[in-house]
């Protein structure tokens, strides 16, 4: 039996859900965003400004822009006080209305997730490691969807890119969360327009490559992450968890703590493994390519 994110029907389209432009502190209009993600290769994006008193509060429209091959979702970065460490919540919503209200007075963290989820948005935690958000800070906001596993200008800005420990520690205190891996690109490098973009992205399974279709199978967990590999299909039998994918160094499977299963060769492409350690709780597969990028799998629950 695949998993949901392989065995839905459908197609995969390649996404990016975290970026900047001009309408908050990137240094791209919004239709040079779109245009650059079009030619290069991606199906969708959700160009998420911070949505803040000092930008006037965006949800930056960027339905001119779509075209038959490329479609984008409404969304936002929001912000308020205040985490576990005293700084500005941020909060990634994707698939938001260009009427969404802003702030209200003293509005905290946790209250405008649960705005951003009523209003129908895909809410991920974005870059946990870049700004240190503890397991108590994600457990006041329980409805979000994801947490970001990758965040590509964390990493290449400050070396604190990642969250797939975070993620761990959510699975292992009981939550039912999943991966994501994103840009949040803000083309602040002028001799290179593409340092902090095309670094992470969502390979999304939905029939249509509609806003529609796309925000409802992520809120169904049907896609997984990746800096490159692709993951061709993860499928179980009771027993065993059989993985395909691109050509890759290792192929792993991780539990919780230091449960895990893997494999390591030159160009694998496919591997089994026994489930027995996993049986009970949950575990999730990763890739690893030649070039050391990663794909995640969403959590599987066992």
């Amino acid at each position: 039996m695949s998993v949901n994110a392989f065995s839905a029907p459908g197609s995969f389209f390649k996404g990016n859900l975290h970026t900047h432009s001009t309408r908050s502190d990137g240094m791209i209009s919004p239709e040079e965003v779109c245009r650059r993600y079009s030619e290069r290769g991606y199906d969708f994006i959700c160009l998420s400004d911070h949505f803040t008193h000092h930008y006037d509060y965006p949800i930056t429209d960027t339905t001119p822009y779509r075209t038959n091959g490329f479609t984008t979702i409404l969304g936002a970065e929001c912000h308020a006080m205040g985490t576990e460490g005293g700084e500005h919540w941020h909060v990634l919503a994707v698939g938001l209305p260009l009427n969404f209200a802003p702030n209200m007075p003293d509005e905290t963290g946790p209250q405008i997730a649960q705005r951003c989820l009523d209003a129908g948005a895909f809410v991920a935690i974005p870059h946990p490691e870049w700004y240190g958000l503890t397991v108590a800070d994600a457990q006041t906001i329980p409805g979000a969807h994801a947490v970001e596993v990758y965040n590509h200008t964390s990493q290449v800005r400050q070396a604190r890119g990642g969250g797939a420990y975070y993620l761990d520690d959510l699975l292992k205190s009981g939550r039912r969360i999943n991966a994501l891996a994103a840009d949040d690109a803000h083309w602040v490098v002028k001799d290179d327009e593409n340092r902090d973009a095309f670094g992470g992205w969502v390979m999304v399974k939905a029939e249509r490559n509609e806003p529609e279709a796309l925000l409802a199978a992520l809120k169904e967990g049907n896609y997984y992450s990746t800096q490159g590999p692709t993951i061709k299909n993860i499928s179980l039998d009771g027993e065993t968890v059989e993985i395909e994918c691109s050509s890759a160094i290792q192929i792993m499977v991780v539990g919780r703590g230091s449960k895990n299963e893997a494999i390591s060769g030159a160009e694998i492409t496919s591997a089994q493994f026994p489930l027995k350690k996993f049986i009970g709780d949950w575990c999730r597969v990763m890739i690893m390519a030649a070039d050391g990028k990663l794909a995640w799998s969403n959590p599987i629950y066992l």
